[in-house]
């Protein structure tokens, strides 16, 4: 058996606006709802600095599931502009669920968190960001997720 080869490439923390949530409303996929990003920092060997803005279009799916699907725009502290996607899940038996959404603060045990993202940058120090294969583990805070980051391959 192969193991996966994968490398730490930043944590990646988000101030999410909770209060300021859009309710779309139950949809044929789930309720959908948008969740604005205002800030947040990553930090990392090759990869830091601060989050620009942006927002998390979830779905709560009627099987309990709920899918995080994130854009944002970064900027590193050296001052290169770049886009990052990711798509993931947030796992959790029914109780646990209900807990999260009335604002409970979880012990990771309780959840399962797992996203793939995405890369695009125009600038040369970060072209290698755009052929990346990245997934990562994340964990609920009051103020919105940490994830951690890794290229695989």
């Amino acid at each position: 058996m192969t193991l996966l080869r994968h490398t730490p490439l930043t944590t990646l923390t988000l101030t999410v606006d909770f209060r300021g949530m859009t309710m779309i409303g139950e949809t044929p996929a789930g309720l959908r709802r948008i969740a604005p990003v205002t800030g947040g920092t990553f930090a990392g060997e090759r990869l830091s600095g601060t989050v620009i803005g942006g927002a998390d279009w979830v779905i709560n799916r009627p099987d309990g599931v709920m899918v995080i699907d994130v854009r944002l725009t970064l900027k590193t502290d050296d001052g290169a502009m770049i886009y990052l996607t990711y798509q993931g899940r947030f796992l959790a038996a029914p109780e646990v669920m209900a807990r999260f959404a009335k604002g409970a603060v979880l012990d990771p045990s309780e959840y399962s968190l797992a996203v793939s993202a995405r890369f695009e940058c125009g600038d040369d120090r970060y072209r290698w960001l755009n052929d990346a294969i990245v997934v990562g583990t994340g964990e609920q805070t009051a103020s919105g997720p940490v994830y951690s980051l890794f290229t695989v391959g």
